[in-house]
């Protein structure tokens, strides 16, 4: 995994370059999460069936800016209608022939929404979950327990820890 600074302000990029990758990508996907903080807690996507945690959000589409892509995955996920900042992290994955582009971005609550979920999601028990910052990262830190058993999750696990110890260590958490 290396570091470097992004465009000279608060945000920055990491990579995590997976054991699989072909050394160069011939497909690129962008996805957008929103960082939501309350009293500590930070809201979640939770799939009960899996047990598996995620932050909320996913693929930017083709007729939308990142921040427009924020909202609409965490409205989707989570109900939640949130005004999402300027982007703070970037972390860029390479597994096999991708680059997995996934774009952070503080938001700010303004209200509630219904909850629209994907086939898979609804299959997969989706629901919003409040946890406090400290309990998540501590489940998101034994994302090297996965190896054996689930890649999918061991490396969204690895992902969405190395965001929150980075958003933790540059003191955005308020």
């Amino acid at each position: 995994m290396s570091k470097s600074e992004f465009d000279g302000g608060n945000m920055k990029t990491l990579e995590i370059i997976g054991d699989n990758y072909f050394g160069n990508w011939t497909k690129t996907r962008t996805a957008c999460r929103g960082i939501i903080v309350q009293n500590k807690r930070i809201l979640m996507s939770y799939e009960t069936r899996t047990g598996q945690w995620m932050i909320p959000g996913g693929g930017l589409e083709s007729d939308e800016n990142e921040r427009a892509c924020c909202a609409r995955e965490v409205a989707e996920e989570t109900g939640t209608l949130v005004l999402p900042s300027e982007c703070v992290l970037e972390i860029d994955e390479y597994y096999e022939n991708c680059k997995w582009i996934n774009r952070y971005f503080f938001c700010n609550v303004k209200g509630k929404t219904e909850i629209h979920l994907t086939d898979r999601e609804k299959e997969a028990g989706m629901e919003p979950r409040w946890i406090s910052i400290d309990e998540i990262i501590n489940i998101f830190s034994k994302h090297a327990d996965y190896a054996d058993t689930d890649e999918m999750r061991r490396g969204m696990y690895l992902r969405e820890y190395t965001a929150l110890t980075e958003l933790t260590h540059m003191q955005l958490f308020k």
